[in-house]
Formats: C-alpha cells, sequence, structure tokens
C-alpha cells in the first residue's frame, strides 16, 4: 500500500481511530527517517497523544507528510546537482557529499530530529554503553555533548566524532565481526553518531 493511500485512510474520520492510528504506524513503516520508534515519538513529541486524540492525530500526519514533502524536495535538488556535476565528468558523488538518497535525517527540521533520535536512543539504551570499547567511550561523550549544547560541537569533539566515524565504518566493512550481537551494536553505534553529525551540522 502507498504512502499517500495510507495517510487518506488516516485522515478518514468513518474508520475507527484505532484503524487511522495503524496506518499511521504504516506511514511510518514507509517513511522513518529517524528510525521507526524514534520518529513516532517525535510525532508524539511535536502532535500530542495521537493514540487517543482524533486532532493531535492528524497533526501527527501533517508533520510527517512535512517532513516526507521535504525529503522529496532534497532528493530533486541532489538530482538536479548530480545531473551538472555529471555533465562536467563528476560521475560519483563525493564521500563528503550530502546524499538523500543514501544518508536519513528529519528533512525539513534535521537538527531537531536528530538531538529528538539522540535523546531518545540514549534513554532507549539505544546507544550501547561504553564498556571497555574505547571507540564507544569517545562516541558516548560526543552524544553527551551535541545533546547538552543543542547540537554544537567544539572543534575538539568533532575530531573526535569524525575519528569515531571513522573507527565504526571501518570497524562495519571489515567483516571480521563474526558475533552478532557485536554487528549490531557496532551499527546502532554508527547510527548515534550519524545522528550526533547532522545535529552539529545544523547547529
Amino acid at each position: 500500500m502507498s504512502f499517500n493511500h495510507l495517510a487518506r485512510q488516516v485522515r478518514d474520520p468513518a474508520l475507527p481511530h484505532g484503524h487511522r492510528v495503524a496506518r499511521l504506524r504504516s506511514c511510518v513503516q514507509l517513511y522513518r527517517p529517524i528510525g521507526f520508534r524514534a520518529t513516532l515519538s517525535l510525532l508524539g513529541a511535536k502532535a500530542g497523544p495521537y493514540a487517543t486524540d482524533e486532532r493531535a492525530l492528524l497533526r501527527a500526519l501533517a508533520v510527517l507528510e512535512g517532513s516526507r514533502e521535504a525529503w522529496h524536495g532534497e532528493l530533486r535538488a541532489f538530482d538536479r546537482t548530480r545531473r551538472l556535476a555529471k555533465a562536467r565528468g563528476a560521475r560519483q558523488p563525493r564521500r563528503a557529499e550530502r546524499n538523500p538518497y543514501r544518508d536519513r535525517w528529519w528533512s525539513g527540521a534535521p537538527r531537531e530530529g536528530a538531538l529528538h533520535a539522540l535523546a531518545f536512543l540514549r534513554e532507549r539504551g539505544g546507544v550501547p554503553a561504553a564498556g571497555d570499547d574505547p571507540v564507544a567511550a569517545d562516541l558516548l561523550r560526543c552524544v553527551s555533548a551535541c545533546l547538552a549544547s543543542g547540537g554544537a560541537l567544539a572543534p575538539e569533539e568533532r575530531l573526535l566524532l569524525a575519528d569515531c566515524v571513522g573507527s565504526l565504518v571501518e570497524r562495519r566493512n571489515s567483516g571480521r565481526e563474526d558475533d552478532w550481537t557485536a554487528r549490531l551494536r557496532t551499527l546502532d553505534l554508527l547510527r548515534a553518531a550519524r545522528h550526533v553529525e547532522v545535529a552539529a551540522a545544523h547547529a
């Protein structure tokens, strides 16, 4: 079922409220820029108790649709930029280039979305504890600094974050993590690091 079809069902007052809430969750399955649970959490924070309140449900859908429309605008802008770059001979995007097809953030309010996702993940254990992992310890320092400042990072924290991302990407790509739990932990850490990057870039 398409996003737009599901959205029409969310708006349909003839349907039971619980059915409409389920359709909103299905919309989030299709467009979840900061993760499924974190996206639902942000909708609740911005719209109110949509699970029980009609007006809050419609506000939540409007917030989600606004971000999705902003994302489509970013995709169109990226496509235009890539066409111009290809005409100049640059066949592949630069690694540092923001790619809305590959990288996800809360379009329309990336800093707000990233900060909400970080707070949500930290509160629910989605940012794994450091344990004896120095990269995780450094990343947790960056997460704490980012949340405390509303996104801004000092120059040394930016360097530390870049080192963390480099180490985590290498760890993810190395293929040496046979332990599935350890691999999932690396992916969780990398997801948190990306949120810090987005928040810092828009601070």
